[in-house]
């Protein structure tokens, strides 16, 4: 680890310490009671045998406005709360609208707010070194796809040679699919409309429904 990521990680403990008191992190492997990490979403779950893979790279693709991405992340933001775990949301294009969600589930919520997707892979090689947060999401969807394509194939496998000694689940969020080193990969298309608005997240969440599955090696779980 070079000097300048090992001072980094000294920052960022110290930042959630002073922004979170009172509460305890740790980096031990062997506090994990589950391989997965739960997101509440039932079908989703199910099709991934309890959660989305610790210690593995899971990738969600949207395909656009509408898809529901936003309610899927909503509810793992919720979720942490809920299991009072730590989620980490790396920002590529500072677009997340905490609005939509109360003061308590944004109480676990690192948000890490950056302006393009090179220094958002940073930040999330950052976290991932320190080790002490459940899950990550790094989110891609509104990058300008020739930004995202400058992203080397090596990047995802450097990440999880990190993740291979760690607990941690990350979550990368884009609007296609370009991570082959996945443990899982979920597929968002568009099924909301104006009159969604309207409806309740509980709602929303279980509109969430995977409807294929591909095999064993490699699940990809259709949202339509």
């Amino acid at each position: 680890m070079s000097s300048s990521i090992a001072r980094n990680i000294v920052e960022l403990r110290q930042l959630l310490a002073t922004k979170f008191p009172g509460v305890r992190m740790s980096a031990d492997p062997r506090e994990s009671i589950s391989k997965r990490w739960v997101t509440g979403i039932e079908r989703i779950d199910y099709f991934l045998e309890g959660g989305l893979p610790k210690g593995a790279i899971t990738e969600v693709v949207s395909s656009g406005i509408a898809s529901g991405a936003s309610t899927f992340l909503a509810s793992l933001v919720e979720r942490a709360r809920k299991n009072g775990e730590w989620l980490a949301l790396v920002d590529a294009t500072d677009s997340f609208d905490p609005g939509n969600l109360d003061n308590d589930a944004l109480s676990r919520l690192l948000w890490v707010r950056c302006t393009n997707p090179k220094d958002a892979v940073k930040a999330t090689d950052m976290l991932l070194h320190d080790g002490t947060l459940s899950l990550i999401v790094l989110d891609l969807l509104f990058s300008p796809a020739k930004e995202i394509r400058r992203i080397p194939s090596s990047t995802w496998f450097r990440l999880q040679r990190i993740l291979d000694n760690a607990t941690t689940a990350l979550v990368v969020l884009a609007a296609e699919h370009m991570i082959s080193n996945v443990a899982a990969r979920l597929i968002l298309e568009k099924r909301f409309s104006l009159e969604s608005l309207d409806h309740s997240r509980e709602r929303l969440v279980a509109q969430v429904a995977p409807t294929a599955l591909a095999p064993v090696d490699q699940r990809i779980v259709k949202i339509a």
